[in-house]
């Protein structure tokens, strides 16, 4: 695939990854980008897949790229594809004259055409982003306690040691827990990998949480020390019952005379600390991903509802990098489902970026009034709130 265009005054060049020579220039503009050591973001690179990649060049020399990660995303207990988008890099002689804009737009035409409905990233710069149309979507938080401090002693289920080299007896287990928070992923095999796989100097082990015919959760995790002392990383858990998760923090607690600290990664309400007899879990980093809508009748199709609410909603979008998302639309929900139609009232105005937050729920409809994002009739704030309540997103995965 090649495709040509203009934008400001250089002339960029859009394309798939695949001559070896390019896979090495855009490895060393990624170590650069992300201050890798030599090498590193090549082997990322073959980790993701020459296939998933797309440069851009100017003048036959390659700038930059990114890659696309083909997953799903959970929304109101459905699953919905999802175009991740990561790796965004441009060499630094390039930047500023329209080089990443330009990529940003290609890849989502070529989404677009290719029928995925959303799109999601972390951002180095909301700026550069939003003007793709991307807006805030959802939270990643990291936590972190002293260890000393848990004093959950009740293990009801035992916990036994497997292999962490095998994703698929996790992912049983993860299936079955992702479905009840929106935002969860439909994890990329990178993704499983990178939580499963050992670093230099480092032991990555891993527990299910209950018996191996009747697993309840799991745990995985690795080591520190530090200068500031020792901590115990959460790579990965779930937990299926209220026994797995008096067990979880139990365990954890076991590592104190060894542990100072464990870190773990859940949203910004995590339901686990409910368990804890004191507030002693506080959140050390809390970052806050982009989404986008890249075709607006699917995502709001493919997405589920609140199982008691029937309404209908008038929207009116205005996308000015995809034609197709412009003009009104009427969501009419019922029995958990979403179908879209053209035309209506638009009694809901918005650009897409602020579909964003509205769609995902991250803000109410009447925050994001009041902060501009949208302007609505009092019905239309009604509907609006009702149809897209349900529980805060959240991610635990960076990519």
């Amino acid at each position: 695939m090649l495709l040509t265009t203009k934008l400001m005054s250089p002339e960029f060049e859009y394309s798939t990854l695949a001559a070896p020579e390019d896979v090495n220039q855009l490895g060393k503009i990624l170590d650069q980008c992300f201050i890798g050591s030599p090498g590193q973001e090549a082997i990322y690179i073959n980790s993701i897949g020459l296939e998933n990649f797309r440069i851009i060049r100017r003048d036959q020399q390659v700038v930059g790229g990114l890659a696309i990660l083909r997953m799903g995303q959970w929304w109101g207990g459905q699953r919905l594809p999802m175009s991740g988008i990561a790796a965004v890099g441009i060499a630094p002689e390039y930047r500023g004259d329209g080089a990443a804009i330009a990529l940003l737009q290609h890849a989502l035409k070529e989404l677009h055409n290719q029928g995925s409905p959303i799109s999601v990233l972390y951002p180095a710069t909301q700026y550069l982003y939003r003007k793709a149309g991307y807006e805030q979507g959802g939270s990643l938080c990291f936590w972190e306690m002293l260890t000393d401090s848990i004093q959950v002693k009740e293990q009801p289920l035992p916990l036994k040691s497997i292999a962490s080299s095998n994703p698929q007896v996790f992912d049983e287990i993860y299936q079955q827990q992702v479905k009840l928070t929106n935002g969860y992923l439909d994890r990329h095999p990178a993704i499983w990998q990178r939580i499963v796989t050992t670093q230099e100097k480092e032991t990555v082990f891993a527990y299910l949480i209950g018996t191996p015919d009747q697993p309840q959760g799991y745990i995985i995790f690795s080591q520190e020390r530090t200068e500031n002392g020792t901590i115990l990383w959460v790579r990965d858990w779930a937990v299926l019952t209220v026994a797995a998760a008096q067990s979880f923090w139990s365990f954890i607690a076991k590592h104190r005379s060894q542990i100072d600290r464990v870190r773990w990664q859940s949203s910004i309400n995590d339901y686990l600390t409910l368990l804890l007899p004191e507030q002693t879990a506080k959140v050390f980093s809390h970052k806050r991903w982009m989404l986008r809508l890249i075709d607006v009748s699917k995502a709001l199709e493919g997405r589920g509802y609140p199982p008691g609410v029937q309404g209908e909603l008038h929207l009116e979008v205005q996308d000015n990098l995809l034609p197709a998302n412009n003009g009104k639309f009427i969501l009419s929900v019922a029995n958990g489902r979403g179908e879209v139609t053209s035309d209506g009232r638009g009694e809901l105005q918005l650009d897409i970026k602020g579909l964003a937050p509205l769609y995902t729920g991250l803000f109410t409809p009447e925050q994001l009034q009041l902060t501009g994002k949208l302007t609505a009739t009092e019905t239309a704030l009604l509907t609006a709130t009702q149809i897209f309540a349900g529980v805060g997103p959240t991610m635990p995965d960076f990519f």
